[in-house]
């Protein structure tokens, strides 16, 4: 069984397990369901055995805003007419009534003030505790609806909508153990709202319970095999089961029929990495940036040096080459680009010249590149020009970046030439810039190689 690489999970968890903890639900395809239209025009009813009491006058006065609600247009009029009577000393049905008038109209800010009204003058109000947690949820703070929820439930509110609705709250705020437990009663109160089980299964995931939540959206895909959202989050679960090809012919299925992003294509490419299919992950890059998502280019660079670093360089060069058909004005890119090119063409053994001629672009458009200079000064070095791989190693040396790297390098050309002595000083100059086991033992051995002979002997 393959690990899951660092690369994989960062793309995973970036792009797409972020937006579960965000919309762990589509709320607007509740608040359009006809179950939750049915429960919510429901609320408008008088339960006078368990909740706020009302006089004859503001019965007189509900049942003419009922009447007219029954009337095109004539929901602001209903709200106007008891917004007038309503008052600190009239009941607490009134305010709950306003409240759900302006949640109707897609007022929900204010549609919480009067729910609070309601609540103030009548703690125990189950129906107002409930459509506040919604008001909340509607107007984009479901963190806040989570204890009016939790409340109209401790009251007695047993339906799958105040539910499933808890299960959305405590998910957008992180507690998924919680979330868990209310999609779970929703589910088994209203198992005909597929938003719960979907809900739950994001859930699962979270919680790292992926067997039971690939389970979950098995059975959802068998109503709905052409939902691609499904698609996507069995594929997830997958990469969590540490079963990566799996992923991936999910990923394929879903490109296959044209419902893949670039996103996924992405992320397809490095599962492909991960299990060293360079080409086929090259390929899947490509398709990503064909795309032509906003961060296709950022995407496909890294991409590139990703399968550089992996030792597959063939594969590399043939997506800078992708990204070179379409050049970019960035001079960040553009320099990426030509270090990339520069690595490439020492990985693939191109001539000396070339290479030379790559990493001095570089430094024509960031003098102050170290580890370009560097690298110029060994090429340099290696062609036997060394005055000059000198003076790049120097320049490099300069930088403290870079400075401990730069010293060593000068003098290991110097005792390649046997300068041993010439060395010593350069070598303590980079173990005081940065100190390490391996270059002490190296200042070791070439101090040694700088006695004169003889030396040894006479001390012993």
């Amino acid at each position: 069984m393959s690990k899951t690489p660092i690369l994989l999970l960062v793309s995973l968890w970036a792009g797409v397990v972020v937006s579960w903890g965000q919309a762990t639900v589509d709320i607007e395809a509740v608040w359009r369901h006809p179950v939750f239209q049915r429960e919510f025009l429901g609320t408008y009813g008088f339960r006078s055995d368990i909740e706020p009491k009302i006089s004859p006058e503001e019965r007189d006065w509900l049942e003419n805003a009922m009447r007219l609600m029954a009337k095109r247009g004539g929901r602001d009029a209903a709200r106007r007419l008891l917004e007038a009577q309503a008052g600190p000393q009239r009941s607490a049905v009134l305010d709950f009534t306003i409240g759900n008038l302006h949640l109707q109209g897609d007022q929900p800010e204010r549609a919480v003030g009067w729910y609070r009204r309601a609540i103030a003058k009548f703690p125990a109000f189950l129906r107002a505790h409930k459509n506040l947690g919604l008001a909340h949820i509607r107007r984009g703070a479901p963190q806040e609806a989570a204890e009016p929820l939790a409340r109209a439930i401790a009251l007695g509110a047993s339906d799958g909508m105040t539910y499933g609705l808890l299960g959305f709250a405590h998910a957008h705020g992180g507690r998924f153990a919680a979330a868990e437990n209310a999609y779970r009663q929703a589910m088994l109160l209203q198992p005909q709202v597929t938003d719960w089980q979907l809900g739950l299964a994001r859930c699962l995931f979270r919680l790292r319970k992926y067997e039971e939540a690939a389970a979950l959206i098995e059975g959802l895909l068998a109503g709905e095999p052409s939902r691609v959202e499904y698609w996507t989050l069995l594929a997830n679960t997958m990469i969590g089961q540490r079963q990566p090809m799996r992923a991936a012919e999910v990923y394929e299925w879903l490109d296959l029929n044209g419902w893949s992003t670039a996103d996924q294509l992405n992320t397809l490419g490095d599962i492909y990495v991960n299990e060293k299919l360079f080409e086929l992950a090259a390929d899947a890059y490509e398709r990503a940036f064909n795309r032509g998502a906003g961060a296709g280019r950022a995407r496909l660079l890294r991409a590139a040096e990703s399968l550089a670093v992996r030792g597959a360089a063939e594969e590399a060069e043939r997506l800078v080459e992708r990204l070179r058909a379409a050049p970019s004005e960035d001079e960040a890119e553009r320099l990426a680009i030509l270090k990339l090119e520069a690595r490439l063409a020492a990985a693939r053994g191109r001539p000396t010249k070339e290479q030379i001629a790559l990493l001095e672009e570089i430094i024509r458009l960031d003098p102050l590149d170290g580890e370009a200079l560097i690298l110029l000064g060994q090429r340099y070095a290696a062609g036997g020009d060394l005055d000059r791989a000198f003076l790049y190693l120097e320049r490099a040396a300069g930088l403290e970046s870079h400075a401990a790297e730069a010293t060593l390098r000068q003098a290991q050309w110097l005792v390649r030439q046997r300068r041993f002595t010439e060395a010593v000083p350069l070598i303590k100059r980079s173990l005081e810039l940065r100190p390490r086991e391996d270059v002490q033992r190296y200042l070791e051995q070439v101090e040694r190689l700088a006695r004169p002979r003889g030396q040894g002997r006479s001390e012993s």
